[in-house]
């Protein structure tokens, strides 16, 4: 089945936004949307998010579930504001537990369950995702962090943080809970989709400055990522990433991100003086 799949790049985090459509039914999801925030003045905006609002709206489609591949840590989801907006449940893999879990510790979140209940649904291993004539595979795939899981509708999978385009290569692994072995078998799992799969990516960096990609397929990963080419088994591949992985900076928005990401896109509640606050750990990580 070839899935119907629109693309909404953020330049600003060089994230991309996917809007699933069942044609039939007029049922949609989105996967990975983004809260725009500017980490200098500590404001958020809504302007992409807006943007598949829109179009969801210009197609007159109904939103029926709001998909997170991971917990990011490099954007802040716009999960919540489209469920505001449009409706819609949000759904994550189950192992979001053990990142909240971690991440309640790191901010001292006295206020956070890590159970999951911020998100309307946590999907276990091979479950399946409806949505109108879509069923959507859940397939988890970890080693970037211990929650990340690919969504397969039809010849579309959403890939998350796994594989970026071919040229970027693979995803870090040096996050709590990150593991490259574990990795390299989630890799694995993606490229044993058939050939002709196309691969929805959740980043493109745009190496070099050349143009955008959304997607590639599992043949074009496996014959040309740099890092599995380079790489002659998963011994080699879990060297090279861990080499790799203790020369990045962290990422720039990792703080702000997760403290809102583990509560699915929920902001903090206003204080006393009706502002909101996020913590910033001190010589922590």
């Amino acid at each position: 089945m070839h899935t119907d799949v629109e693309t909404f790049f953020d330049p600003d985090t060089f994230t991309l936004t996917h809007l699933v459509v069942d044609v039939k039914s007029g049922m949609c999801v989105v996967i990975d949307p983004v809260l725009d925030f500017d980490s200098k003045s500590g404001r958020t905006s809504t302007s992409s998010a807006d943007n598949v609002i829109s179009r969801i709206k210009d197609r007159e489609l109904s939103l029926e579930w709001i998909l997170e591949t991971h917990v990011h840590a490099d954007h802040l989801t716009g999960a919540h504001y489209i469920k505001s907006e449009l409706g819609g449940k949000v759904g994550i893999g189950g192992n979001v537990t053990m990142v909240q879990e971690t991440f309640k510790d790191v901010f001292n979140l006295s206020d956070l369950t890590p159970d999951g209940r911020q998100f309307d649904k946590l999907f276990a291993n091979t479950e399946h995702v409806l949505a109108g004539n879509l069923s959507g595979k859940v397939i988890y795939t970890p080693g970037h962090t211990p929650a990340c899981v690919t969504y397969v509708f039809g010849d579309a999978a959403f890939i998350g943080d796994t594989f970026f385009a071919p040229d970027f290569g693979t995803a870090r692994c040096d996050f709590p809970g990150g593991d490259a072995a574990v990795l390299h078998q989630s890799l694995l799992s993606i490229l044993s989709l058939p050939d002709d799969t196309r691969l929805f990516l959740c980043h493109d960096y745009l190496p070099g400055g050349r143009e955008l990609l959304t997607h590639t397929t599992v043949k074009e990963q496996r014959q040309k990522n740099i890092h599995l080419t380079n790489a002659a088994d998963a011994d080699a591949f879990t060297i090279m990433r861990q080499e790799r992985d203790a020369t990045l900076e962290m990422p720039a928005l990792l703080l702000p991100s997760v403290q809102v990401n583990i509560r699915a896109g929920t902001l903090p509640d206003e204080e006393s003086n009706g502002t909101r606050y996020l913590k910033l750990p001190l010589d922590l990580l």
